[in-house]
């Protein structure tokens, strides 16, 4: 697999990670995943219902998806771990997607709870990424407490605002040696391609699409995005210059 994005122990060839809120229909979930090509799909606990296949999220998702249970509605360490087991529990597998929020106006992540959660679930053998507020120190706590990657948000959740922490998230992909996937206010595939030209392993996002008015091809829109910025990335961005330089030469033809 060509490129391959590494995450506990599995190898991703998609670097787009989408979510399930929002959509006005679940039968929808299907054809974005198809669209969007992405092979992780995040999923909050509270939308599982074993006893109804019509409003379990479970049963519109492709076996071949790696689930990814976040901890909405956690206010602190302790209950996004127990979230987190209870998911393991239900056979949703041993990845999560910690999110601890006590900030209910504009939904910022609580970094040190996000900490504590991480240090206890890796322990116990889960592949973390931890949504968070890009902070260095943070990262790298996170980092040493055996986070798998580390998921900085753009910009507050679902407000499809862009890259607003910019240079913050420019830190952590210089400076942690742990992927970075840009999590939450991505809201256009340019800025889903800028973020990866950056450097960021991969993006999550959610509402860009589940609101657009054709979110299916809002999906290849943004599957498009992420692997152009890709390969911009690995081909290496040019220098940015204050003056202009000519990309032919404007002299010595004339004196031929």
């Amino acid at each position: 697999m060509q490129d391959a994005l590494h995450i506990g122990g599995k190898a991703l060839s998609s670097r787009l990670f989408i979510g399930t809120g929002k959509y006005n229909r679940n039968t929808l979930i299907p054809e974005v995943i198809a669209r969007s090509g992405s092979e992780v799909i995040t999923v909050a606990l509270r939308r599982v219902d074993p006893s109804s296949n019509e409003e379990n999220i479970l049963s519109h998702i492709p076996p071949h998806m790696t689930l990814l249970p976040n901890t909405s509605g956690a206010r602190t360490a302790e209950e996004a771990v127990r979230i987190a087991r209870l998911a393991r529990a239900a056979g949703m597998g041993n990845w999560v997607k910690i999110e601890v929020i006590n900030d209910q106006r504009y939904l910022l992540p609580d970094n040190l709870e996000t900490i504590r959660a991480t240090e206890i679930l890796a322990a116990e053998g889960f592949v973390v990424l931890p949504y968070m507020s890009p902070d260095l120190s943070a990262a790298l706590r996170l980092r040493d407490a055996g986070a798998a990657a580390v998921m900085p948000l753009g910009a507050p959740i679902g407000s499809n605002r862009g890259l607003r922490t910019k240079e913050l998230i420019g830190i952590l992909i210089e400076e942690t040696g742990l992927p970075i996937i840009v999590d939450a206010g991505i809201g256009r595939p340019s800025e889903a391609a800028e973020a990866m030209e950056m450097g960021a392993a991969a993006v999550l996002l959610n509402t860009a699409i589940a609101t657009a008015r054709d979110p299916l091809v809002m999906a290849e829109a943004f599957r498009g995005a992420v692997v152009a910025g890709r390969q911009a990335y690995l081909a290496g961005l040019g220098a940015v210059q204050q003056e202009a330089e000519a990309s032919s030469p404007l002299t010595g033809f004339l004196n031929v």
